[in-house]
């Protein structure tokens, strides 16, 4: 038996039906189009506004999509891992709650949070979990329902965010040449002050004071933010690039995570990779956490080549960040139309 490599065999992804485009957010707060557009590049945003509807829901419609894309034997799955910030329940598992409501009869479930990179952090996982031969198939899914924490009384934060989910599979091949390749993360630990939700964990639980004074939403310094993320992603990128002897030239695709396109143009810039190169959906989703790398995926799919050299980079809370590489598995243009 050869080695075995972890390959992404299918992608599936939800956002929701309902809408947030920027003239709706400029009569709920002191900003327009204009302002949205030039400092963060979203026109629009997806949000999940059903009552009693949480992360596991657009989770588990991605992962329907992708079992019914893919025609995997639900019964094959081994694994079911959900990367969220935005879990339905302190406890138990969002991936506890997907699993049951999809049926998975075999398989086992847990969450993951590393905040923005969680994908990232997730897919690399998922493939040591293949490689060691332990598992043969698993179900990666990043979701997150935004909406859930964002402070619409704030014009700096309210503008980026929106919900959606995405859900790759990943099994294992022992065809050379493609799967999960390198991956280069780290986690500085400098981020605390400067994005993070201010009660609702063990250090400040909930109380009237928590409530009253606005402490459970998102909370971000943006400029600090942003020159992180560019310095990290892009330095990050380039060092997976030189560790696999990849110049811009190799490289056929970056997925980065959907934050802001001005960091995303730097962090390519940087790089020295041209924006065509790159997956962009940020202008209709906004930024869905953990959910943008699998939603770009799904968006660009029937874009992506067998062979095709991949690298993913994303930057987040904590702060954590890194990149990797991925030769794609197979012809996205094959696969049946996902709208």
């Amino acid at each position: 038996m050869g080695k075995v490599h972890a390959v992404i065999t299918g992608v599936g992804g939800y956002v929701p039906d309902y809408i947030l485009n920027n003239e709706e957010l400029s009569r709920m707060v002191d900003t327009s189009d204009e302002w949205i557009m030039t400092r963060v590049g979203i026109k629009e945003r997806r949000i999940l506004k059903e009552e009693g509807l949480g992360t596991s829901y657009m989770a588990r419609k991605a992962a329907k999509q992708l079992i019914q894309k893919t025609g995997v034997d639900p019964d094959t799955i081994d694994a079911l891992i959900v990367t969220t910030t935005t879990p339905d329940y302190k406890f138990p598992s969002t991936a506890s709650i997907v699993l049951g409501k999809l049926g998975l009869k075999n398989a086992f479930a847990f969450d993951l949070e590393a905040a923005c990179c969680g994908f990232l952090y997730t897919l690399s996982l998922a493939g040591s979990m293949i490689e060691s031969g332990r598992c043969k198939k698993i179900i990666v899914i990043g979701a997150d329902k935004m909406s859930s924490m964002v402070d619409y009384q704030d014009r700096q934060t309210c503008v980026l965010f929106g919900d959606g989910a995405a859900a790759v599979l990943v099994e294992g091949t022992e065809e050379e040449g493609v799967g999960l390749q390198d991956m280069y993360f780290r986690t500085d630990g400098k981020g605390l002050p400067f994005l993070h939700m201010k009660a609702g964990g063990s250090v400040c639980p909930p109380s009237h004071f928590t409530i009253d004074h606005r402490l459970h939403y998102l909370y971000q310094e943006g400029r600090s933010v942003f020159r992180y993320a560019v310095s990290n992603m892009s330095d990050d990128v380039v060092e997976v690039m030189k560790r696999n002897g990849l110049t811009a030239d190799d490289v056929d695709w970056v997925v980065p995570h959907e934050a802001n396109l001005r960091i995303i143009e730097a962090v390519t810039k940087r790089a020295d990779i041209p924006m065509e190169k790159v997956a962009v959906n940020i202008e209709h989703y906004g930024n869905t956490s953990a959910a943008t790398i699998p939603l770009a995926l799904w968006d660009y799919e029937s874009k992506l080549k067998k062979g095709d050299n991949v690298i993913f980079t994303a930057f987040g809370a904590g702060f954590v960040h890194g990149a990797s590489y991925c030769k794609w598995a197979y012809d996205g243009a094959s696969v049946e139309t996902k709208h």
